[in-house]
């Protein structure tokens, strides 16, 4: 396995908790490639106990929304772990800033490998949590991974549908798609002769003052002090152009409504990304026999990045969480 160099610094954009004990770890996914964490483990248990992977948001890093989640959950009894996807943050992958649906995917499979064979967890007893876009890769996941019981999906992207729709599928047509994979082809090109990928651009700065709401969110989060990392492909130069290129034609949550396992999908009331959590929630109970364990939860007046790090309002439903996985992990 890839040796990794992490940070033993507490670089996190949230305060340590003394509720739990804290530590770096590494794993590996099936494609080799080295995958980093930070692992929260409650103090004074005993025995093996339940255990969550969490990440997101796309573009995050896991000392930002996922690491909080995590020790948040830890307090609450749960083993957990936060990790760096492929390609981004402290684990490995080259070309870095690179994203795939297929790889992503295998990143929470890989996390549930590492769990499932902790000395310490239950592996009868594992959950995940995605957050933003990673909150479609856990729908994926838990579709394809009998191993997770219980997945919580937070202020949830479909990051296939966002890219070969657009915002609010304003741009789903075939000449759009069309228009979409000329530029990107393009580019490639030009990265091929220039020997390096071209990045996107993380959240816009400075801020236009005639920038849509959303974009004021995310530059709320990742570009003040309230979330911005080093670190963060969001908060700096973003994914390369063409770094979420196959996301256009690989719908991730095709068989969600095959998901026997327990789901909780929560959004804000007012993000503008809502439309995804109550589309995928239809989809996935549509047909379904085992929609019984199936919930949908809407957070009032909360925007997307509220369910990032609570917000001003507080608006993480962290002891719904707490019940949830008490509920379905043990």
């Amino acid at each position: 396995m890839e040796t990794k160099n992490l940070t033993d610094i507490w670089d996190k954009t949230f305060s340590k908790s003394e509720m739990v004990d804290h530590k770096k770890v590494t794993f590996q996914n099936r494609y080799g490639i080295t995958l980093a964490a930070d692992m929260y483990m409650p103090k004074n248990v005993s025995g093996k106990i339940a255990a969550i992977a969490v990440c997101g948001p796309f573009g995050a890093v896991k000392e930002q929304a996922s690491g909080l989640y995590a020790q948040t959950m830890a307090e609450r009894g749960f083993l957990t772990i936060a990790f760096d996807p492929s390609f981004t943050g402290e684990s490995g992958g080259t070309p870095r800033y690179m994203a795939s649906p297929d790889i992503n995917t295998e990143d929470f499979q890989a996390a549930v490998d590492f769990l499932s064979t902790n000395d310490d967890v239950d592996p009868e007893r594992i959950g995940i949590i995605g957050i933003c876009g990673w909150g479609g890769m856990a729908l994926n996941a838990a579709a394809l991974d009998t191993r997770v019981k219980a997945t919580a999906a937070m202020t949830m992207y479909d990051m296939t549908r966002v890219n070969a729709k657009g915002y609010f599928d304003a741009e789903d047509s075939e000449e759009a798609r069309y228009e979409k994979k000329k530029a990107l082809n393009a580019q490639r090109t030009a990265d091929f002769k220039s020997g390096n990928y071209a990045l996107g651009g993380g959240v816009v700065d400075p801020l236009p003052k005639d920038a849509p709401f959303f974009v004021k969110d995310y530059y709320d989060y990742y570009k003040t002090q309230r979330g911005y990392h080093p670190r963060s492909l969001n908060s700096n130069g973003g994914w390369n152009v063409i770094g979420c290129m196959s996301f256009l034609n690989q719908p991730i949550l095709r068989y969600s409504n095959e998901i026997r396992s327990a789901v909780l999908i929560v959004h804000g009331e007012k993000a503008h990304s809502c439309y995804f959590s109550k589309d995928a929630y239809a989809n996935m109970v549509n047909g379904n026999p085992y929609s019984d364990n199936k919930e949908l939860m809407i957070i009032p007046d909360a925007v997307h990045t509220d369910l990032y790090d609570g917000g001003e309002k507080g608006a993480i439903p962290f002891d719904k969480l707490e019940g949830f996985f008490r509920e379905y992990l043990g």
